[in-house]
């Protein structure tokens, strides 16, 4: 185990469908279940189904190493039912000896690791806890990918990255990570037009950027053109004393928000209804309350989908869980809690088609996005951020005016939870300050 670590850990290998937890710290004994984690949570990318459609065996191997290094039996390919019906697998198909497919349904947000272990192994992973404490990991499809090239001495120098939206070239494609965004567009002939915005990761849970200054980082999953008046944009532009003041005056405590919790619904204490309140008008002391916002995912169903007057209760938990954080606080389930999925939590998921119709982005999933692996991309400079994972960030392993390579470690792993950041680019250091190292390219 400890060998598969080091090679993970040189290799900068983190997260590549969410937070970027730096992924040798998974690696752990007591483990029985592998969930290959290819779901794809949020519309409108498909860069887990090139990856498994075109580099399997790459995927397969990653997980087979890490598997047989944490003496893992059983592993699992998570993956939608659409998906699954795409590459022609059946639930239960063996991929490899021990590796088999596990196809779930076409809803959101399936892809939350809490919820994709209690729909693949039926667990429930206690409030505050890591997956570990079940006996599972979860690892993402990408992330395998860069495990099995790790094994060959491949650093995470690239990103593979879906282009949707109100585009015409729409593209999945492999992109040298720092390359900024603007040129990204160049290359491929995407413009931006008036009236939208550049989204970094999904039209639900993902950020707008601006793509003049904006570049690809470890955690870039797509980069969606989006109108920025529908739903999913129109929410991530909203302010905060916005959401207080609309919250405090238009609640009319129907709680749908909470019946349709996607976590509250496998048993974990999220009530938005009543943190909206909490917040707004000041209704409660209760600290419990409170410290259940450190279990929310942000997956947005209680502000897009489930609220008729608008509120966006995800914003309220959010805005709660950085005050936890930075007091280092958050929810601990009591040792004899039982946790219990809601007996009507079939007939209250969300499917991910009426997901998208209530978002406003439908009409941008008609077709699979081209696959290219084979742009030429030449920027002009890259930057890396020394903090593209989870944990502390990379201290600079080089100085102004060194010439660096691909492959070339820029960023030296933190001691603790932290990830090295390597080169992507021929060039010459020309720039080390607040937190960034930029590279001007030859």
């Amino acid at each position: 185990m400890e060998e598969l670590k080091s090679l993970i850990a040189s290799a900068g290998v983190v997260g590549a469908g969410g937070a970027g937890f730096p992924t040798a710290f998974k690696l752990r004994d007591g483990i029985d279940s592998l969930v290959i984690n290819a779901a794809e949570c949020e519309p409108l990318i498909y860069t887990d189904y090139y990856l498994l459609k075109n580099e399997l065996s790459k995927v397969l191997k990653g997980a087979t190493a890490m598997m047989e290094a944490c003496g893992i039996p059983n592993g699992y390919m998570a993956v939608k039912h659409h998906t699954a019906e795409r590459l022609s697998w059946t639930h239960g198909q063996k991929l490899t000896s021990n590796i088999s497919v596990s196809v779930m349904p076409d809803v959101y947000p399936m892809g939350d690791e809490i919820i994709m272990i209690y729909q693949v192994l039926g667990r429930i992973v206690p409030p505050g806890q890591l997956p570990g404490t079940v006996g599972a990991i979860v690892n993402n499809v990408e992330t395998l990918y860069n495990v099995a090239n790790a094994m060959e001495g491949i650093p995470v120098t690239d990103k593979w990255v879906t282009i949707n939206g109100e585009v015409d070239n729409k593209v999945t494609f492999k992109v040298p990570i720092g390359t900024p965004i603007a040129e990204v567009f160049k290359t491929l002939g995407v413009t931006v037009p008036e009236g939208h915005i550049v989204v970094d990761g999904g039209p639900a849970m993902g950020k707008p950027v601006d793509p003049a200054t904006a570049v690809i980082t470890k955690t870039t999953k797509s980069l969606l053109i989006l109108p920025d008046n529908i739903p999913c944009t129109a929410s991530m532009l909203g302010s905060m004393k916005f959401t207080l003041t609309h919250a405090a005056s238009n609640c009319c405590s129907c709680t749908m928000c909470s019946e349709m919790c996607p976590r509250a619904l496998i048993g974990y204490p999220l009530q938005p209804h009543k943190i909206v309140r909490s917040v707004s008008s000041r209704l409660t002391d209760n600290p419990e309350d409170y410290l259940a916002a450190s279990t929310c995912s942000a997956c947005g169903v209680c502000e897009l989908t489930a609220c008729c007057q608008g509120i966006s209760p995800r914003k309220v938990y959010t805005a709660v869980k950085a005050e936890l954080g930075k007091h280092r606080l958050r929810y601990q389930a009591p040792p004899d809690a039982v946790l219990e999925a809601d007996p009507e939590r079939d007939n209250r998921m969300l499917p991910s088609s009426r997901f998208m119709q209530r978002i406003g982005v439908a009409k941008y999933d008609q077709t699979i996005p081209t696959f290219r692996g084979d742009v030429p991309f030449k920027p002009t400079y890259a930057s890396y951020a020394l903090r593209q994972h989870v944990g502390a960030p990379a201290a600079p392993a080089v100085n102004l005016g060194d010439t660096v390579k691909p492959g070339d470690v820029i960023g030296k792993a933190a001691d603790g939870i932290s990830a090295n950041i390597h080169c992507a680019v021929n060039g010459i250091v020309d720039g080390i300050a607040n937190g960034v190292v930029t590279i001007k390219c030859v």
